[in-house]
């Protein structure tokens, strides 16, 4: 591991320790999901989806993996990660920018079918690979071994 890989991923622990984003953080995933939303990436999207607690919508901006025809989001940071909560509480209804919004729902992909996503996942989202405790060339196996602690959610329309 080259000393920048080490680097950027203490950096990455850092704007999200504890598994919630800290300040700097919350105002780089703002202006994330601000670009995000425009679409010019293939792969960045802005989740838009309401608050549990509050009800006023929340963005976050995420990267979503492609895989075997489908569409993916995955939580990087785990079951706790705030959007995971919320769109559980929505019943999986949210709506995704990239470019345009589009209502979607959101269904939750069982553990055992998860492995080969969060592997695509990390080839994509390099940010989220200091918080997924796999190397992303890894066998399957190795995935497999942590799938259940990585919520992964298709994209239906």
């Amino acid at each position: 591991m080259s000393v920048g890989t080490r680097i950027s991923g203490r950096w990455h622990r850092w704007l999200y320790r504890g598994g919630r984003p800290n300040r700097v953080a919350r105002i780089m995933n703002r202006a994330g999901a601000i670009g995000n939303a425009t679409g010019l990436a293939r792969h960045w999207v802005t989740l838009e989806v309401r608050g549990r607690r509050t009800g006023r919508l929340v963005s976050f901006p995420l990267v979503a993996a492609d895989y075997q025809g489908q569409w993916y989001l995955v939580s990087m940071l785990g079951e706790d990660a705030n959007w995971v909560r919320n769109v559980r509480a929505a019943g999986g209804r949210a709506v995704l920018r990239h470019g345009r919004r589009r209502q979607v729902v959101l269904q939750e992909v069982e553990p055992a079918l998860r492995p080969p996503i969060i592997r695509r996942y990390l080839r994509l989202a390099p940010g989220a690979r200091p918080h997924i405790p796999v190397n992303r060339y890894a066998p399957l196996d190795d995935f497999e071994r942590i799938a259940d602690r990585v919520p992964v959610f298709r994209i239906l329309r």
